[in-house]
C-alpha cells in the first residue's frame, strides 16, 4: 500500500525486473533487482544469529533479530511521519521509494529467516503458498488416517497451526488495510508495537532473566578450578 509493491516475497521482483529491463526507460530495472538482495541479506543476518547458533548447540540471539526488526520499523515510521517518503501510496518513482522498499524487505528477510530456523523450515511468516500447500496435503492425510500407518496426532496439530497461520495472516491483512487507509504512515505504529513487544520479551528472557544463572555457573566453575 505504501509503495505499490509486495515486499514479503521475492517472486514479484524477478517479474518486475524482467518487465522493466525491456522498457525504453529501464532505469528502474536494477532497482527492482537490488531490492530483493536486502531480503537475502536479512535472511543471512538471521541465519548467523539464529540458525548457525542452533546448529552449534548455542543459545540463539533472538533479542538481536527482533531488536533489528523493531529498530528498522521505527526508522520507517519516523521517516514516513516526517514526510521523507513523500505521499503515502504514491507510485514507485523516486530513490526515496526504493529506500522504503529496501527497509521493508530487510525486515521481512530477518523475520522470515528467524521463524524458518526456529520452526525447522515448517513455518514461513511472510507468504502463504507453502503453508496452504502443506495444509492441503495434511487434510488429505487426515481424511485417509485409517489407511495410513503411524501417528496422526502430529498431523492434526500441524493442520490446526497451518489453518491458524492462514486465518491470522488474512486477519492482519484486513486490519492493516483498514489502519493504513485511515492513518497512512502512522499505521506503522502497529508493527512497531508488536515487534517492540517481541524485542522486549526476548531481551528479558534471554539477557536479564538468565544472566544471574550464567554468573552462578561461571563462579562455580572458577571455584572448582
Amino acid at each position: 500500500m505504501a509503495c505499490h509493491r509486495f515486499v514479503s516475497h521475492i517472486t514479484g521482483f524477478a517479474t518486475f525486473f524482467g518487465y522493466e529491463i525491456n522498457q525504453i526507460d529501464n532505469s528502474h530495472a536494477f532497482g527492482m533487482l537490488a531490492v530483493p538482495l536486502f531480503f537475502l541479506f536479512g535472511c543471512m543476518l538471521s541465519a548467523q544469529l539464529v540458525d548457525i547458533r542452533l546448529r552449534l548447540h548455542k543459545r540463539p540471539k533472538y533479542y538481536i533479530t527482533f531488536g533489528l526488526i523493531f529498530f528498522l520499523l521505527c526508522i520507517v515510521l519516523a521517516l514516513g511521519m516526517i514526510g521523507y517518503f513523500g505521499k503515502f501510496g504514491e507510485p514507485l518513482e523516486f530513490t526515496r521509494d526504493y529506500t522504503l522498499l529496501i527497509l521493508l524487505c530487510l525486515v521481512c528477510g530477518i523475520q522470515n529467516g528467524t521463524i524458518t530456523s526456529v520452526s525447522k523450515s515448517v513455518i514461513r511468516t511472510t507468504h502463504l503458498t507453502g503453508v496452504t500447500t502443506d495444509l492441503g496435503i495434511g487434510i488429505v492425510r487426515f481424511l485417509n488416517r485409517h489407511h495410513l500407518k503411524g501417528e496422526i496426532d502430529n498431523e492434526v496439530f500441524a493442520n490446526l497451526m497451518r489453518a491458524g497461520i492462514i486465518f491470522f495472516f488474512g486477519f492482519g491483512s484486513v486490519l492493516g488495510g483498514y489502519v493504513f487507509n485511515k492513518l497512512a504512515y502512522a499505521g506503522f505504529i502497529i508493527p512497531v508495537l508488536t515487534s517492540g513487544l517481541l524485542f522486549g520479551s526476548m531481551l528479558y528472557f534471554q539477557v536479564f532473566k538468565y544472566k544471574p544463572k550464567l554468573l552462578m555457573v561461571t563462579r562455580d566453575r572458577v571455584g572448582l578450578e
